[in-house]
């Protein structure tokens, strides 16, 4: 097998799919919500030492909310490698992996933005809109990726107070973001919403989640005739299971944990890393005729 040499990028080197990341079973791991990537075991690849840019977003402002670990932690890591300067959003509570992304944003050599708050509040969603185009001085590229998922096996005891919780984590912040980014936003923007095979295959405990990870997709549909007219383009990526923070506390039972990613085609969970390159398609002028579409990566499972 070849090895990565300086003429042979990391992601041009041929490796077998079913075997190039860890799979199950896994131990179990409880965390409290919203969960750290970097008490998991194994740690999620997010990139940090594989992913290399080849300047296909030089220049470009973007704003990544969940933007410290999983998903929105690799995406943000390809952004600066891609040349974007990058604003993340997180929980205070989130502040110890938010500081390895910003860490590795400065070392690709773009300007990081730390805004930690809670987007449950729209208050706080202007003003994280308001503070990243200040601080990147502008907006190009907004990833709505933060999300709250939390397995119920039953409607009856799937509470008023948590359905109301996802669904402004999810849904309202995902409008009250993107309402106050598009004034912002120039021709040739980029908007990438993050939905889920949930949105497909909804699974019996995760019937908040489902919801919203469904609505995403209209959303995203709506908003993209919307906005053709003004060069905006407006994109969603659907993932099947990967492994992130957010299925050990609290998104997946335990015993799930234990062999997370094993009904997949490739017998394994997907790593956020393996989801970075769709978001800087989605992000860059590569995909310029694109928009409305949703992309699944779910390891061979059943998704657009």
């Amino acid at each position: 097998m070849a090895t990565p040499t300086q003429e042979t990028p990391n992601q041009a080197v041929k490796k077998n799919p079913v075997n190039e990341y860890p799979s199950p079973p896994f131990s179990r791991q409880p965390q409290e919500p919203p969960g750290l990537a970097s008490e998991m075991n194994p740690r999620p690849d997010h990139g940090e030492t594989s992913y290399q840019g080849t300047g296909r977003l030089v220049g470009r402002k973007a704003l990544v909310t969940g933007g410290d670990s999983g998903i929105g932690r690799a995406a943000a890591i390809a952004f600066a490698r891609e040349g974007a300067d990058v604003a993340i959003n997180y929980l205070p509570v989130e502040e110890p992996d938010a500081r390895e992304v910003v860490d590795l944003i400065q070392k690709a050599g773009r300007k990081a933005v730390a805004i930690p708050g809670d987007i449950r509040d729209e208050n706080f969603c202007n003003q994280l809109v308001a503070n990243a185009v200040r601080e990147l001085g502008g907006l190009d590229i907004l990833v709505n990726n933060a999300g709250r998922q939390q397995a119920v096996d039953s409607i009856l005891d799937l509470t008023t107070e948590q359905l109301d919780s996802t669904f402004k984590t999810n849904l309202y912040a995902m409008f009250w973001i993107t309402k106050a980014a598009v004034p912002h936003m120039q021709p040739g923007a980029s908007i990438i919403n993050t939905s889920s095979v949930q949105a497909y295959e909804p699974s019996p405990n995760l019937l908040d989640y489902s919801q919203t990870k469904a609505a995403i997709v209209a959303f995203t549909k709506s908003l993209a005739k919307q906005l053709a007219e003004k060069g905006i383009r407006v994109n969603a990526v659907a993932p099947g299971p990967y492994w992130t923070a957010l299925q050990v506390s609290g998104g997946q039972p335990q015993d799930k944990i234990e062999k997370f990613g094993s009904e997949t085609p490739l017998k394994r969970p997907g790593q956020p890393a393996e989801l970075a390159p769709i978001y800087v398609l989605l992000a860059s002028q590569e995909s310029s005729y694109a928009t409305g579409q949703v992309y699944g990566a779910a390891g061979g499972s059943g998704n657009p």
